[in-house]
Formats: structure tokens, sequence, C-alpha cells
């Protein structure tokens, strides 16, 4: 095929990408970029010392061994792996709130495949340090922290900002990394298609007094999903859905009466609890992009696709975006083509856009289906969850894909 963009001459720019968000998809798109020899300036709105704030504030993420295996190409996972808690097995339940009767649907462990843990949990604290580290350890990335956009433009050769401090950048390629209301994303004319759930996550951290044996649970209740995910030691996140003024009444209660609140809904097979950490919580929706590229403009995580939290693949599915934006990067300025050009940006639209709707299309399907107490919707989810599980074959299919071990795999998600 003829490269439109070979013998072309592009005129100098201080980076070949601008990334607009300094959370975790941002940095992690940097240092992939320079794996390939690409400089990058990231922008950050929050100040360094704020990002590297060693108190263990509740939140964590269920990382697919997908992600780890990403984080271990970018020379993380050693600072990472002692934090880290493998999650060998996962349970599927149907309950009610205070009912000692739950229907266990489905049952996954690590060890119906051959590639080890379906994945890690891994504190806030401990990744985006890590991740801070690594940027300042490269000289291809420059961090600019409590800094923020307020203007973008492109032409064909690059993009440029301008910051609230009054300085100015230029770069071949603008990456909006920068969240659910993404500025870079409104500022480049991407409409959005999205609803509220009418639901707010409550996010802490639990200490117990039984171990969890690296297993996670996922229990689906009227009001929403509770997860219970295995944290190093006795530990263990939480992130339970309930309806909007419910989450806001609860949260406001004293820690015990929280406990309180809780406990019928956690159970008592990991004996006494307690909680060790912050008390979160975050507004459900379904946010999607309605595209994930425009004229030197790309989207990656929450930019692109904010979904419900019900499968925990959040960070996931923004990590592969950043895989499959660095792939295509890379695999570009090999054949010497400007990287930044409709031709390419296309082809990381194409490789993340289906996958990402068909995503957030299932966790928007199991929210509904699950958040209620119809008798004939649960007998249908039960009965759907116990033949998957009578199925070793398919059972082993969903062991894969929240392994995220299913589909086209960038190059730094490849064993």
């Amino acid at each position: 095929m003829d490269n439109p963009d070979k013998g072309r001459i592009l005129p100098l720019m201080e980076n070949d990408l601008i990334i607009i968000g300094g959370g975790l998809n941002g940095p992690a798109l940097a240092l992939a970029a320079a794996k390939a020899g690409l400089k990058s300036t990231v922008i950050d709105a929050l100040p360094v010392a704020t990002r590297e704030a060693g108190e263990f504030d509740g939140r964590s993420y269920a990382l697919a061994l997908s992600s780890q295996r990403m984080l271990a190409a970018l020379g993380l996972w050693n600072e990472l792996a002692d934090n880290a808690q493998p999650m060998q097995e996962i349970k599927v339940s149907d309950g009610r709130v205070g009912d000692a009767k739950v229907f266990l649907g489905l049952h996954f462990d690590s060890a119906e495949i051959e590639d080890g843990p379906m994945g890690y949990m891994v504190e806030d604290r401990y990744l985006r340090r890590a991740l801070l580290a690594a940027m300042q350890a490269n000289d291809k990335i420059t961090h600019l922290s409590g800094e923020t956009v307020i203007s973008q433009e492109v032409d064909a050769y690059g993009a440029r900002v301008s910051l609230a401090s009054g300085g100015t950048l230029s770069g071949r390629l603008l990456v909006g990394a920068d969240g659910r209301k993404s500025g870079t994303c409104a500022r480049a004319g991407i409409k959005r298609t999205g609803w509220s759930y009418g639901q707010t996550a409550l996010v802490c951290a639990i200490a117990h007094e039984k171990p969890h044996h690296g297993i996670a649970h996922q229990l689906f209740l009227p009001p929403g999903p509770l997860a219970i995910l295995p944290l190093t030691g006795n530990r263990s996140s939480i992130v339970w859905s309930e309806k909007d003024a419910q989450a806001r009444a609860i949260n406001a209660l004293p820690e015990a009466q929280y406990l309180d609140v809780l406990r019928p809904r956690f159970g008592d097979f990991l004996g006494e609890i307690s909680l060790a950490g912050g008390r979160y919580t975050y507004p459900l929706n379904l946010t999607l992009a309605n595209a994930f590229v425009a004229d030197r403009v790309a989207l990656v995580g929450d930019a692109a696709h904010g979904m419900h939290p019900i499968a925990g693949q959040g960070l996931n599915a923004g990590l592969r975006d950043v895989a499959a934006l660095a792939h295509v990067i890379t695999h570009a300025v090999r054949r010497g083509e400007d990287f930044a050009s409709p031709q390419v940006l296309a082809r990381y639209q194409s490789w993340r856009r289906w996958d990402t709707a068909s995503l957030a299309a299932a966790t928007d399907v199991f929210n509904r289906l699950f958040s209620n107490d119809n008798p004939l919707l649960r007998m249908g989810r039960d009965l759907g969850m116990a033949l998957v599980n009578a199925a070793p074959g398919l059972r082993r299919d969903f062991i894969r894909e929240a392994a995220g071990l299913t589909g086209e795999l960038p190059d730094l998600m490849r064993s």
C-alpha cells in the first residue's frame, strides 16, 4: 500500500505527543511512547505532591492479566509486585440484603487456564507513585503538574495548546486522557452519548478477621452490585452501588453506623470487619465519545468511554486503549509514516471503538438485568449463570475474557 506520508517533510515540534491528563492512562501512554523513541509532555491538573501522597485512600484497581503484562513491559511491575494481590478465583452470586440464601451462579478459577492468576489487585497509591517515578526518570517525558489547558488548535502538521499559566506547547499529536468530562474531547468538537444510572458507588477498603484466599466476589443485590476484591493481607476493596439518595444517606453516617449498613450486605464469611481507609462516593453513568479521534487528536480511557464498574473493567479498558494507540503509533513510526495522520489514527479508532462499545453495552445490560428484584428476571439470570457454570468450555472463555486475553492484543499486552 502506498504511504501518503513518505517523503513528506514535517516542521519541527516541541513534542511528539501532548498528553492532557496525569492520572493513570496519560503517564502510561507517555512511557509507552518513550519506548518508541517519542517525546511527550504530560499536562496534569493536580500538583505532584497530591499524586505522590502515600496514605491509603481506599481506592484500588482490579488489573487483568493483560494489564499486568503491559505494566511489566513498561518496567513498572518490579515496583508493584510486592503490593499486588493475585486474584485466583472469582465468585458471582445473586442475593438480597440480609438474606442468608445466596445463589452462587458463577465460579471462575484461574487453575482452569495456563496463564496464572486472572489478574491482580493494586492500590491506587502504589500504581500512581510507580508511574510518577518512571516518568521522572525518563528523559523523553516532561511532566507539567498543577497546569491546565484553556484552548487547543490543530493544523495539517500538528497541534498547539495554550496553558492557564500563559505558556503554549506544540506537538504532532494531542491525546485526551482527561476523564469523563474531557475538555480535549469537547474542544475537538466530539459529541458524547450517555446517561445516568441513578446509582452511586460507595468505595472503601475494609480489614477482616479471616483470609480471603485471593477470591474476588461480585454479589448482585436489588439496589446495585457489591464487589468484594482481595487486597494484600486480610483486607478487601469494596465497590458498593446504591440508589443515589440512599448512597448519600449512607455515606453521611458515622463510621460505626456505616459498617452496620454494610454488614448485612457483606455477610460474615470473612469474620468481623472494620474500615481500613477513607470512604468515597462516585456517581455512576455511561458516557461514550461519538468518535475516539479527530484531526491530530486521540482519546483514551474515560475521555473515550466511561462505563459502569460492574465488571471492574474501567482501568483495563483504558490501558487497552493506551496499548493499542502505542501499538499503532510505534508501527507507523517504523514504516516512516506521520503517526498522527488521519490514516494512522483511523487504525486506532477501528481497533478500539467496537470493543469498548460492546463492553459498555454489556455492563449496561448486566446492571439493568441484575439491579432489581423482579422474580422472573431473577429466575432467568440465575438459570443463565448456572448454565454457563456447568459448561467448562464456556466458563474457560469467560475466564480468559476476565483476564483480558481475548481478541487481538497489542504488543505491550502479549506475554
